[in-house]
């Protein structure tokens, strides 16, 4: 088992930036891949960026050129750098962590982006 928990999430003004911090514990070692998801009440959850452990990225369009996905140095902490934040950046980010033994999920942070 893996367990996931998210922290950075708030209330930032169009423009800004925020990071997300998600850490996992557990058996981390079968982690393959981690990635950040985003879930807005009346619409579909959108893939934002993901990481593997050799490095390659994968960003959604709307992420792209305006958020970075990373992963700490014992690759159990994963971290998505958004900058340039827009109103329709708000939703509940989750955290998700691929392995070996299936997908595990964080509870997730909140993303608000307004004035």
């Amino acid at each position: 088992q893996v367990q996931l928990v998210e922290s950075g999430g708030g209330l930032v003004q169009p423009g800004g930036s925020l990071r997300l911090s998600c850490a996992a514990s557990g058996s981390t070692e079968n982690i393959y891949a981690m990635g950040w998801f985003r879930h807005d009440p009346g619409k579909q959850r959108e893939l934002v960026a993901t990481i593997h452990n050799d490095g390659r990225t994968m960003y959604a369009d709307s992420a792209k050129g305006r958020f970075t996905i990373s992963r700490g140095n014992a690759k159990n902490t994963v971290y998505l750098q958004m900058n340039s934040l827009k109103p329709e950046d708000t939703a509940v980010y989750y955290c998700d962590a691929e392995g070996l033994s299936g997908d595990y999920w964080g509870q997730g942070t909140q993303v608000t982006v307004g004035s």
